[in-house]
């Protein structure tokens, strides 16, 4: 089980009674060098088919562990002044500037960072902050969410031309995408009769489990499993009588970081207590940016989860 690190500190909530105040910051503060010559792609179109400018990007702000990860493996990490709370790997990205969480985003508070370039996962948000920020002078690349291994290919590239890096991107997604093909084909190997269902559950309290569409569903078929829910699309209730229905052989979940869930807290549940996967205390917790962030590392999750599901080395090695 691998454990998550502290959540750093926190931006203040977006107020739209002071974008006037952001836009004159912003327009009139000048990102200092960190010694890097401008190399960036002219021009780069993002996930909503805008076309940015990224500028110098010499004072990246990035919001997704994905795209965190991305920008480490490109080896411009030394370029990142703050990340999202989600970005967690590599473990020195902790000690920068935490803007909270990619979804409640505080315009004020990223703009006095003064980055010169923000990249920023497509489903970041709220919708309000973003159309203010796109519409700054700080160029925001808006990066793709696929959960596919095209998908994180898609990632590198346009991140790497946002950074100038477009060979180390070339270079980088061959590497990724090989490790995802050998992932998933070893996971492959397993034959239909032994396939395990497989629920993911974000927490306890409302068991709010992830559907086709979403990562989650997308990293337990790449691993060999069945996704009873993916009859429905995104996160949905999943009530006792559905739990009984669906009958999941496992239940997977993201680690708290305080060394639960355990065992004892799930099936503890009176739902997930009647299920299949409560008779063999079969729970798999992984760290949610390894799991479902679909970037560099998903090749080892889509392992370790294929391990945990099936360990007969046979199958899975």
């Amino acid at each position: 089980m691998v454990g998550s690190v502290g959540e750093g500190r926190r931006m203040p909530w977006f107020q739209p009674g002071r974008i006037a105040a952001v836009l004159f910051l912003t327009l009139s503060v000048l990102a200092p060098s960190c010694g890097f010559k401008a190399l960036a792609a002219e021009s780069v179109v993002d996930a909503l088919g805008r076309t940015v400018v990224p500028g110098p990007a010499t004072r990246i702000l990035t919001l997704g562990s994905d795209v965190t990860e991305i920008v480490h493996a490109l080896g411009a990490g030394e370029r990142i002044i703050a990340v999202d709370r989600g970005s967690k790997h590599p473990p020195d990205v902790t000690e920068k500037p935490n803007v909270g969480y990619r979804r409640q985003l505080s315009v004020e508070g990223l703009a006095g960072l003064r980055p010169d370039l923000i990249l920023a996962a497509e489903d970041s948000g709220p919708p309000e902050a973003m159309e203010v920020l796109k519409s700054l002078a700080i160029p925001i690349v808006l990066v793709p969410q696929d959960n596919t291994p095209q998908g994180i290919e898609r990632k590198i590239t346009l991140i790497a031309a946002s950074l100038g890096l477009e060979d180390k991107g070339k270079a980088v997604s061959t590497e990724v995408l090989a490790a995802f093909q050998t992932a998933s084909d070893l996971s492959a190997k397993i034959p239909p009769e032994r396939r395990k269902k497989v629920v993911f559950f974000h927490g306890l309290m409302k068991l709010s489990a992830a559907g086709a569409g979403t990562s989650a569903d997308a990293i337990i078929r790449y691993a060999g499993g069945l996704n009873p829910m993916d009859v429905v699309q995104g996160y949905k209730p999943a009530s006792e009588e559905k739990l009984v229905e669906m009958a999941p052989d496992v239940i997977l979940m993201m680690s708290d970081g305080k060394g639960g869930p355990t065992p004892e807290q799930v099936f503890a549940n009176r739902a997930l207590a009647a299920t299949p996967a409560a008779a063999n205390k079969a729970l798999v917790v992984l760290d949610g940016a390894y799991m479902i962030g679909f970037g560099p590392r998903t090749s080892d999750a889509i392992r370790d989860l294929a391990k945990a599901l099936y360990p007969d080395p046979v199958s899975v090695d």
